[in-house]
């Protein structure tokens, strides 16, 4: 039997504070949602082992605090990352009016060799709290086209809505990034679950 390629990969998570990127991360990794909200303070990251066609892939993630005095947390900790996911919330316009501040950061921060094909996937968040909603999926999929046709999933880290098909993404699209080719945007990026009801706890 031919052994496996065994892949490490780094993943950046960046976004404003409270968009729900801990949780993302913790329900990819430990398929659990907590309400109770805790700010990051720094950063932190989970690992988590998935196979990603021939490749048992290691996916270290790092989720960053979106404090603005956190926001430089150094040229080390950028370097070497394989992706970036931008996340911001469906429910509050000023989380995705940043996400140009933010990859403006990370490129400036981590240095890639190729800049304008580094992979970034964008992930609106909250979308259990659909009502509430100000940012709509054509102006999100419209920014990310104008970016090079970044991948973009609309996510709920509570429902567990999309979770998992945004980090299939973001491991393959991290590979491809030593090929030299980024997969495409996959059919269906915008599915959407049927609208709930309003929550008032925070995801």
């Amino acid at each position: 039997m031919a052994t496996k390629k065994k892949v490490l990969l780094k993943v950046i998570i960046l976004g404003d504070t409270g968009v729900g990127k801990t949780s993302l991360m913790n329900q990819y990794v430990n398929k659990k949602f907590s309400n109770q909200y805790k700010a990051t303070i720094g950063a932190d990251f989970l690992t988590k082992e998935l196979m990603v066609d021939d490749r048992v892939v290691t996916m270290q993630i790092w989720d960053t605090a979106g404090q603005e005095r956190f926001q430089s947390l150094g040229v080390a900790f950028y370097r070497g990352a394989d992706c970036c996911v931008l996340v911001y919330d469906v429910n509050v316009a000023k989380t995705f009016e940043n996400l140009d501040s933010w990859r403006d950061e990370f490129l400036i921060q981590a240095g890639p060799r190729d800049p304008d094909n580094f992979p970034f996937v964008v992930l609106g968040n909250k979308i259990d709290m659909e009502n509430q909603r100000v940012v709509s999926q054509k102006r999100a999929a419209s920014w990310c086209q104008s970016k090079g046709n970044i991948p973009y999933f609309e996510t709920s880290a509570k429902e567990a809505i999309n979770v998992e098909q945004a980090f299939q993404t973001i491991a393959r699209n991290a590979i491809k990034l030593d090929e030299g080719l980024v997969f495409p945007i996959p059919p269906g990026f915008q599915v959407q679950p049927e609208p709930t009801p309003a929550k008032t706890t925070c995801c």
